[in-house]
Formats: C-alpha cells, sequence, structure tokens
C-alpha cells in the first residue's frame, strides 16, 4: 500500500524498507504472552512481524529521510533468522518519486541501531563500502554517536561501524544536543530511554503536527504506557516520555509515525477509559 500525504505545504512519504520478525518477547519485556499475543500474533518460533517504516519529507525545495531501516548489507544467514522481506528496494521507491540518493538533502537518524541506519551505506560493485545519500547531512545525537563508538557488552550488537563510520570519515555528521531545530518546521528532541541518546523527530506545518517516534513507541501495540520492550535500556525514561507525549499527541491531534508497524504505519489517537486508541489519518 502507497503511504503519501499532503501535510500543510509538505508532501510526507513512508519509504518501507520492508518487513522482519523479532521475537515477542523481546519486543513487550515483561509483558505477558497472553497479554501481548492478541495485537501481535507470533509464529511457531516466538516471533512477530515488524515494519521498517522510513519517513521523506519534501518541504521548502530540500529532502528529509528518517532512519533508513537494515539496508542491503546484510547477509543471507541474517535476513534468514530475521525473515526480511521486501516489495522493492528503497532506492526503487525514491525513484518512483523522480528522487535519487544524491537528490537527498538531510538524513534524521533516531539512534544508530543497525534498523534504524543500515541503509546509511552500502557495498559498490567493487566491494567498497559507501555513503547511500552522499549529499546528505546526517543528524543525530552527539550522545548516541558516543555510545556507539564506546559500546558495553549489551549494546555492542546493535550498533555496527560499517553502517556510520563511512559517513563520520566523509564529513556527513552533524551531531545535535537535546532538542533542536534542524530547519523551519522540523525539530529533534532527545528522548533517551531506549538508548541513552535516542531522538524523535517532530514535523509541523500550517497548524498540522507529527512526529515520527523511533523507538520510543515502535508499534500501536505500545500505546500502552508501561508496554516496553525488553530491548529498552532504560524503561522507566520510556514510560515517563510516553505519558507526557502521548497525552500530547492527543491533545494536539499530532500525526504518530510507528516506525515498526507492519500494517498502518502512521495515524491519529483517541483517548477513553481503556487508554488510547488509534484513528485514521
Amino acid at each position: 500500500m502507497d503511504f503519501r500525504m499532503k501535510f500543510g505545504q509538505m508532501d510526507i512519504h513512508i519509504i518501507s524498507d520492508g518487513e522482519f520478525s523479532l521475537d515477542g518477547g523481546s519486543m513487550f519485556g515483561v509483558v505477558p504472552k497472553t497479554l501481548w499475543e492478541k495485537l501481535k500474533p507470533s509464529d511457531k518460533l516466538n516471533r512477530i512481524r515488524l515494519g521498517l517504516n522510513s519517513l521523506l519529507i519534501k518541504h521548502h525545495k530540500k529532502n528529509i529521510i528518517i532512519d533508513t531501516g537494515v539496508g542491503t548489507k546484510i547477509d543471507e544467514k541474517d535476513i534468514e533468522l530475521y525473515d526480511i522481506r521486501r516489495k522493492r528496494s528503497f532506492i526503487e521507491q525514491l525513484r518512483d518519486l523522480d528522487l535519487k540518493p544524491e537528490d537527498i538533502d538531510y538524513v534524521i537518524l533516531t539512534h544508530l541501531h543497525l534498523d534504524h541506519c543500515g541503509g546509511c551505506t552500502y557495498i559498490d560493485s567493487s566491494g567498497i563500502l559507501k555513503p547511500t545519500f552522499p549529499n546528505a547531512i546526517h543528524i543525530v545525537q552527539r550522545k548516541d554517536w558516543e555510545d556507539a563508538n564506546n559500546t558495553n557488552i549489551r549494546s555492542r550488537a546493535s550498533y555496527l561501524k560499517e553502517d556510520f563510520i563511512p559517513l563520520k570519515e566523509a564529513g556527513l555528521f552533524i551531531f545535535v544536543d537535546g532538542r533542536e531545530e534542524i530547519m523551519t518546521g522540523i525539530s529533534v528532541e532527545r528522548t533517551g530511554g531506549h538508548c541513552d541518546g535516542h531522538q524523535i523527530v517532530f514535523f509541523e506545518s500550517e497548524g498540522n503536527k507529527g512526529v515520527y517516534l523511533g523507538d520510543l513507541i515502535p508499534t500501536t501495540a505500545h500505546l500502552k504506557p508501561n508496554w516496553t520492550m525488553g530491548w529498552d535500556l532504560y524503561p522507566l525514561e520510556v514510560i515517563s516520555k510516553k505519558v507526557i507525549l502521548l497525552d500530547e499527541a492527543y491533545c494536539y491531534n499530532y500525526l504518530l509515525i510507528w516506525e515498526h508497524e507492519d500494517e498502518i504505519p502512521w495515524g491519529h489517537i483517541q483517548k477513553d477509559e481503556k487508554g488510547y486508541r488509534v484513528t485514521k489519518a
């Protein structure tokens, strides 16, 4: 399904890097399977289907991509392990919009985990590792850059240096601290929680407000504030930030982008006595 929308003066598009599967327990932490499986059914290996939803924003003659999925460097073993499936490549979808990788001006990364920035680099026909978007400024929180380059036993497997070191060597990174405006209508905010340097991306035009949630609220099944992932390094921070953000999103009718939702990647929320529920955009 094609997800595109006129958003004030912005044009926004979901660019899918496909779908993959992860253990359901890892995605819901201490939440019992009897509860989460009602929303995200698992396969015989206890895996649930997840999306890889990047966002393209066309605004003020600039092209901005938020997160880039796992990319094309992943080997056959991991493709099978994570059951990665793609209908069309990231680059083909850009081509549908009359864009080439060289046309991208900014790449904003919620964090540098492999399923969020793997598409930032690729291996060319000569076997050389290169930036996928050679003219783009890549933006990440300084704290996440520091953590990606100083991993510990818990975080080591989530950061692959081939995803981001070539960008630094090419002078394509800008590091931000906390909440900063990237350009008129687009800003980032450090949330922590999932990892210390995790950020979300706000976009706004003509009274329309939206937020790309990254791994703060990865799917619609994570709308309950206390439903956090086993992957979250600081779950209490996740809960605290979700409480604030969901209330704000409900009050101001934000368009929410769920990066790992496998069905409907965006929508609004309503609130009733049972909590938050999704409504169509």
